[in-house]
């Protein structure tokens, strides 16, 4: 009885002294109560219903309740948010000019005079914008501006001392903390779902660095808010990731940083403006960055310069490794869209690039990108598809050498219309460099970041390599160039 009452003693006071100096996770902590930061924010967050006009070659019936659902079905209430019933008597809309129904979103108020914030596929398309309170009151709205490449949508009703929002700080999301979202999923009205944090700055798109949480987001859920336990907006959900098209436990929001610098242009002027320099680029993996001397896979590797423009002006070349893009760390490829994007056109601004094993600093005029222009990089070297530039010459009968290669000199002619100064092409593959994903017509451009003046020179310096270690070729194939890297063949007993 004694040991018993020893080994309790023993927990209280473990339990008692929780607060002085164990971690907070020890300390059995609450699980958070969200009803007082839904009944603050909930009447700012608004459901947008999207209609357009039937027009010829599309003029037919709306879309109708399924055949024998009626009221007293369980189903009934979710099938009239996007099937309202016919009254009797009342004819289908039908013939040019009918408004029929688009689709279902959310969105959330930003300002009391009536901005509200939401995102470009929501009301993509559409005639006509209704956005429906928490109270029900209905206003028709007026879309501002919309972008494409961002997903947002800024939308303006006639109101006054209307429900907001609180803007938050996106980039202080920490990995972990709880997040809810309001929405209307399927046309269920201000739905709440709660979850966390799974991960911040996924990329999936150009200039949007996503944020992913657990918190489930489904069709409807389409710009509501993402808040966080103070009760301010961090992210707008906007895609979900899923092979069913319902929610799978992963969902993606748009910072609300970022959401805002485009709401500032499109209040402005309807329109968001973009710097670009005319550059194609792709990833620096760590098989790449080793062998060029790079201390970490790192920066944005230029795989292809336009004729003419910015980068090509201000010196950048095929091959280069942009480190930093005016002053800021280019940390991964997708960082460079993103930081260029968003640098006033016309600005000039330094750039840091890495170029056969050391750093030089350029300088460069970011221009305006054109309406939707889609800056898409090329294939990469072992990609399927594309024209491989060749010399115009059958393939040579040369034994393939220590990285599986056959190659031969370009004519002057050939180089000029490529716009190179040196390289040789590949006539045949094998090996290594097949395993690698090269082909013949692929032009090299230099190994190991030592310009390649002609078969003779590539033919000595791969006799010189060192078998154990990966190499790394820049290969150009159509209109792009990328870093490959090759492991020799071993060499024979």
């Amino acid at each position: 009885m004694k040991r018993f009452l020893s080994l309790f003693s023993l927990l209280v006071m473990m339990f008692a002294g929780a607060g002085a100096g164990t971690p907070a996770y020890a300390q059995g902590r609450e699980l958070p109560d969200f009803a007082d930061l839904v009944e603050k924010t909930g009447p700012a967050v608004v459901n947008i219903r999207t209609t357009e006009r039937a027009r010829e070659g599309r003029a037919g019936p709306a879309p109708q309740m399924p055949e024998g659902i009626d009221e007293n079905d369980p189903f009934y209430e979710f099938f009239r948010r996007f099937f309202p019933p016919r009254q009797p008597g009342q004819p289908a809309p039908r013939g040019r000019g009918e408004e029929v129904p688009r689709g279902v979103g959310s969105g959330f108020i930003i300002s009391s005079d009536g901005y509200v914030l939401t995102n470009h596929h929501v009301v993509d398309g559409a005639d006509e914008i209704y956005v429906t309170l928490h109270d029900k009151r209905e206003f028709k709205g007026r879309l501002v501006g919309s972008d494409r490449r961002t997903d947002i949508a800024l939308v303006k009703v006639e109101g006054s001392n209307l429900p907001k929002v609180l803007i938050g700080d996106s980039n202080k999301l920490r990995v972990g903390e709880w997040v809810i979202a309001i929405g209307s999923p399927f046309g269920l009205d201000n739905t709440v779902t709660a979850g966390i944090v799974s991960a911040k700055a996924r990329d999936t798109g150009d200039y949007l660095p996503f944020i992913q949480t657990d918190a489930a987001v489904n069709p409807g859920n389409s710009g509501g808010p993402l808040l966080n336990t103070r009760g301010e907006v961090v992210g707008i959900n906007s895609q979900i990731y899923s092979r069913t098209g319902g929610f799978m436990g992963i969902s993606f929001a748009i910072p609300v940083d970022e959401a805002m610098r485009v709401v500032e242009q499109l209040k402005a002027s309807g329109r968001v403006v973009r710097g670009r320099i005319g550059v194609g680029i792709a990833e620096v993996s760590k098989d790449v960055a080793e062998p060029l001397g790079l201390s970490k896979a790192s920066g944005a590797l230029v795989r292809s310069v336009e004729p003419g423009g910015p980068a090509e002006r201000g010196g950048i070349e095929v091959g280069d490794i942009i480190l930093r893009f005016d002053g800021k760390p280019i940390e991964r490829s997708s960082d460079l869209p993103r930081i260029v994007g968003g640098t006033r056109p016309g600005a000039k601004v330094p750039v840091q690039v890495w170029r056969k094993g050391a750093t030089r600093e350029l300088q460069l005029t970011v221009v305006e990108m054109e309406p939707e222009r889609s800056a898409r990089a090329s294939r990469a070297p072992g990609a399927p598809g594309g024209q491989a530039p060749g010399n115009g010459q059958p393939p040579a009968a040369a034994a393939a050498n220590a990285l599986g290669l056959a190659v031969s000199d370009i004519p002057e002619d050939r180089r000029q219309q490529l716009r190179i100064k040196n390289g040789v092409v590949v006539d045949a593959v094998d090996g290594a460099a097949a395993r690698a994903g090269l082909r013949p017509g692929d032009v090299l451009l230099s190994l190991n970041n030592q310009d390649l003046t002609g078969a003779r020179q590539f033919n000595e310096m791969v006799s010189k390599l060192d078998r154990s270690k990966t190499h790394v070729l820049l290969v150009r194939r159509g209109d792009s160039a990328s870093f490959v890297p090759v492991r020799p063949l071993a060499a024979p007993r």
